[in-house]
């Protein structure tokens, strides 16, 4: 009895490592979509004078958006973490209503295009340490993130001596300079010796021709005389 499938298409099934490779980047593009990210800079440190006021950069990023992050900065002194300031932002529209807990302490990021940034007003040398800028978003389950930034209080900048820099730039300068110079001097070279070989085979043609004439060779204008007649 033959057995007859109408309407039905038969699955192609594709290859294992196919399936796989596919679950694989959903998951990684899952996880990078969820993952919320703090970022203090491409520098993550400061050196700055006693006295003056300097800012601490921190920006949150969330492919999948915020709600009720919530944030704070904490100093690390000697070991004991202590809390600077913390807030909830409800969303990326609101500003936040922040508490500090540190005296000289401004909130200046205002949630403007995710910055969350604090101001250090006339800074001493006990505010020199590893500051900890901390995101949690509840959309991601609780999970932690975090950067640290840290601040170097000094008396005084140091100026940096740039000797041996313009003197290694001056070398690399003179050996470059040196170098076209004597590919020029070769080409140059070349060139006069290559008119010269020319002017000699030029010279060689024409001493050859003149040869030629004075000897009565065949292409030569000498007169040829006849043979006599046997009488």
């Amino acid at each position: 009895m033959e057995v007859q499938w109408n309407g039905v298409q038969a699955l192609r099934l594709h290859p294992p490592h196919t399936a796989t490779s596919l679950i694989f980047c959903l998951l990684l593009g899952v996880w990078s979509a969820q993952a919320l990210e703090m970022s203090v800079g491409k520098i993550p440190f400061l050196e700055a004078v006693n006295g003056s006021t300097v800012m601490l950069p921190c920006i949150y990023s969330s492919c999948i958006g915020i709600k009720n992050l919530y944030f704070n900065w904490q100093f690390n002194d000697n070991g004991t973490m202590q809390r600077v300031c913390e807030s909830v932002i409800a969303s990326e529209e609101v500003v936040p209503d922040v508490s500090i807990y540190r005296d000289r302490v401004e909130f200046v990021g205002k949630n403007h295009e995710h910055n969350i940034s604090i101001l250090l007003w006339n800074i001493t040398f006990e505010d020199q340490g590893q500051y900890t800028c901390f995101g949690r978003n509840p959309k991601e389950k609780g999970k932690n993130h975090s950067a640290i930034f840290t601040l170097y209080v000094v008396d005084e900048l140091r100026v940096v001596d740039n000797t041996l820099t313009i003197m290694i730039a001056s070398a690399v300068g003179g050996a470059i300079a040196l170098l076209m110079g004597f590919m020029l001097l070769k080409n140059f070279t070349l060139f006069v010796l290559a008119k010269l070989e020319e002017n000699n085979k030029e010279c060689l043609v024409t001493s050859s021709g003149i040869d030629n004439t004075e000897n009565g060779l065949s292409g030569s204008k000498a007169d040829t005389k006849s043979t006599p007649k046997k009488k």
